[in-house]
């Protein structure tokens, strides 16, 4: 078997992490083709031995990719196309539907209730992404939550499947010792009380928030690890603030460890160093830095998180919902920092989101779609890429603990 993956573009981003990681854990040969911005990590895929290829799009408009995409998926005879993220899905679809390709499945990574990955919902866009779904065999929505809003698009229920995000989770297991190291590192005080956050430095994110309550408590160290527009002003806003000493904004850093040279700490280092974790975003479509906190043994406070406010608290009790406001998350601070430092053992929501279980989810994801294409098949068995290991055969996954409605797009 043979499968393409298409993607908008391979800077550091939460769906192009999962991207590499999913395909470290795929049992079949995948490319990567990518329509713009190979970044950081086009060269981490490329580490793995994965092929990668930039299509050089230069817009949302290049009409002249479309035929450029369709040529590329013939000449490469691919059993299956999986698209990510919404540019890569209008074109990848449709060129997929033209060039023949057995089977395509997308996958639905940043859909809000306002916003897909960062473009406001205008009519316009909603439009393009339903006639360009409708080509497609199945779209894969990352929690129940962007299921739902899926459903409520007008995405049918039967052609909409969850299979959530994952990680390694032994990548953040927690060390005293590399806890030490990594504050030595980055220039942090051995016994100083340090909130961490990581992601994208967007307005959607919020991070301006963290800044405030961390400046607040004095004393407390923000570690930062992200980039993006937003980085300027929150570096003005903790000078304003008389933190600037204690705000440090890290830049983009590897979530899967540290730098090739073991200079740069990555984040399962960065989270080691960390005392709690805040996610101040006011909407997400499954919330990975979260989990990986909690793998971490952190305590974390969140506005909102889908993989976890999908489930049960019991799943995962380290994890505290908060509101908006900044005198809150101050009070909450606060209220850590006073009750002095604790690890925490790694909750069973962190089992639920192995990424090998997502893959076993996805594998039967591509059986459904490449079984009701037509004219073919039954599926081939998977050929092991070079480097990996073949997985157990597929199960059925687990049905979702949130409710019935979740569990039914569970077990399609």
């Amino acid at each position: 078997m043979k499968a393409l993956h298409i993607i908008t573009g391979l800077g550091v981003g939460g769906a192009e992490q999962q991207l590499r990681l999913l395909l470290r854990h795929m049992p079949m040969h995948c490319d990567v083709l990518t329509l713009t911005n190979p970044g950081p990590v086009a060269e981490g895929l490329r580490s793995d031995g994965v092929r990668v290829v930039h299509l050089g799009m230069r817009g949302n408009r290049d009409l002249g990719a479309l035929p450029r995409l369709v040529k590329f998926i013939r000449r490469g005879e691919y059993d299956l196309v999986h698209t990510h993220l919404y540019r890569a899905c209008v074109y990848g679809r449709l060129a997929a539907r033209i060039a023949g390709a057995g089977a395509t499945v997308a996958t639905e990574h940043s859909l809000g209730e306002d916003e897909i990955e960062g473009r406001p919902l205008s009519g316009g866009v909603r439009a393009l992404y339903l006639a360009s779904e409708r080509l497609g065999s199945a779209t894969v929505a990352v929690s129940d939550t962007v299921a739902a809003r899926l459903e409520g698009w007008g995405v049918p229920a039967a052609r909409v499947h969850v299979v959530p995000n994952g990680i390694e989770s032994i990548r953040f297991r927690f060390d005293e010792g590399v806890r030490r190291s990594t504050r030595a590192r980055t220039g942090l005080p051995e016994r100083a009380f340090v909130v961490g956050g990581v992601g994208r430095l967007v307005p959607g994110k919020r991070f301006d928030v963290l800044v405030r309550a961390v400046a607040a408590l004095p004393g407390a160290h923000l570690l930062l690890a992200g980039d993006g527009p937003e980085r300027a002003a929150l570096r003005l806003l903790a000078a304003e603030l008389g933190a600037q000493g204690r705000i440090h904004l890290l830049g983009e850093r590897d979530p899967l460890g540290d730098s090739a040279d073991g200079r740069t700490p990555g984040i399962p280092a960065l989270l080691a160093a960390m005392d709690v974790f805040v996610s101040p975003s006011r909407e997400e479509a499954f919330g990975l830095a979260v989990v990986e906190a909690l793998a971490a043994g952190l305590p974390v406070l969140h506005v909102t998180c889908p993989a976890i406010d999908d489930l049960p608290a019991a799943q995962a009790p380290g994890a505290r919902r908060i509101g908006t406001g900044t005198d809150e998350l101050i009070a909450a601070l606060r209220g850590h920092m006073e009750a002095g430092v604790r690890r925490l053992p790694p909750p069973p929501v962190v089992r639920r989101y192995d990424i090998a279980r997502s893959a076993r989810q996805l594998l039967d994801v591509y059986d459904l779609a490449l079984s009701a294409a037509p004219g073919t098949a039954a599926p081939p068995s998977p050929v092991p890429r070079a480097g990996t290991v073949p997985l157990p055969q597929a199960q059925p996954p687990e049905p979702s603990a949130s409710n019935t409605d979740g569990a039914e797009r569970a077990r399609r």
